[in-house]
């Protein structure tokens, strides 16, 4: 389950008329209240298994470049800035490629190894997880 899985979760659940809800399943559990005094009370809510849906796997050569934290996915230092990095060019490692608000702190996330960027799986603005690929560096040699 990814981030804007739960979101969506979370969103339903409060315009439900449920006044509380858990989930659990993987390594995640998740349990939401209401403190609304015109919620009906439910006895037992029968909810469908949620899939995660499988990804097509690419053909993944080189380094995934993971996101170390929760937060918002920025490829340019401002809106109206040429992006660090797009699919083809060449990065050293240390070099910047994008940077991930959390919290309201700007985080650089820097290449941990040189080779050419081959995919970019995120999109600028966008919500991302903890160890969500974000994009694939070609490091062989």
């Amino acid at each position: 389950m990814d981030y804007k899985q739960i979101q969506v979760i979370i969103k339903d659940f409060e315009k439900s008329s449920l006044a509380n809800m858990e989930l659990e399943f993987d390594n995640v559990k998740i349990k939401l209240s209401k403190n609304n005094t015109n919620v009906q009370p439910i006895t037992q809510v029968s909810m469908p298994k949620i899939e995660t849906p499988i990804k097509e796997e690419k053909n993944k050569i080189g380094y995934e470049v993971k996101s170390p934290l929760v937060g918002t996915y920025y490829a340019s230092n401002s809106p109206d800035a040429e992006p660090f990095v797009k699919v083809g060019k060449h990065v050293n490692k240390g070099d910047t490629l994008c940077i991930i608000e959390a919290m309201k702190i700007m985080n650089e996330i820097t290449a941990p190894v040189s080779g050419k960027i081959i995919a970019i799986d995120v999109a600028n603005g966008e919500a991302i997880g903890f160890e969500q690929v974000l994009m694939l560096i070609d490091d062989a040699k």
